[in-house]
């Protein structure tokens, strides 16, 4: 990461931030009415701020998920979920369905996705779900763009890396 200096979009527009909050608020809101759990919904985007390569979303979504029940093992078979046999079928569908909507410019949702998707979850938890992506995706652009800082926290080691 370098040192130079980049525009902090959250402060440098603050009331597009904030509706962005406000949103982000509205679809977590949504989420809990349609059933999605907060273990779920970490799960989804923890993995989707894995693949957007979003440092700083991770941190902030695998401490949510620790508190919402994730074990250490559970988020490290997060990339690796297809071949892991720790998620439920309706995890594995979140997770599908986060990968779709950050590669969503590649082929959008194509229809076999949609359908075995849809025939996890209800109706009412794929729009939650799909809303919840719509938010992180756009969260994980604001961050990496403003290369927002993930310094080691107290106690835990540093790169020895001079990269």
């Amino acid at each position: 990461m370098t040192s130079e200096r980049r525009v902090h979009l959250s402060r440098s527009a603050r009331p597009a931030y904030d509706a962005l909050e406000a949103f982000s608020q509205t679809v977590g809101t949504i989420a809990a009415e349609a059933g999605i759990d907060d273990r779920m919904k970490e799960i989804a985007l923890i993995h989707a701020s894995q693949l957007n390569g979003c440092a700083y979303c991770v941190r902030v979504h695998v401490d949510r998920g620790v508190q919402a029940g994730l074990t250490a093992d559970e988020i490290a078979q997060l990339p690796v979920w297809r071949e892991s046999g720790v998620f439920t079928a309706r995890e594995r569908a979140a997770l599908e369905l986060a990968e779709r909507y950050v590669y969503i410019h590649e082929e959008g949702i194509p229809d076999d996705v949609y359908d075995h998707v849809g025939g996890i979850l209800s109706e009412q938890e794929y729009v939650a779900l799909s809303w919840l992506l719509v938010s992180i995706n756009a969260f994980n652009r604001i961050t990496i763009a403003g290369k927002y800082p993930v310094p080691p926290r107290r106690g835990e080691r540093a790169s020895t890396d001079p990269a």
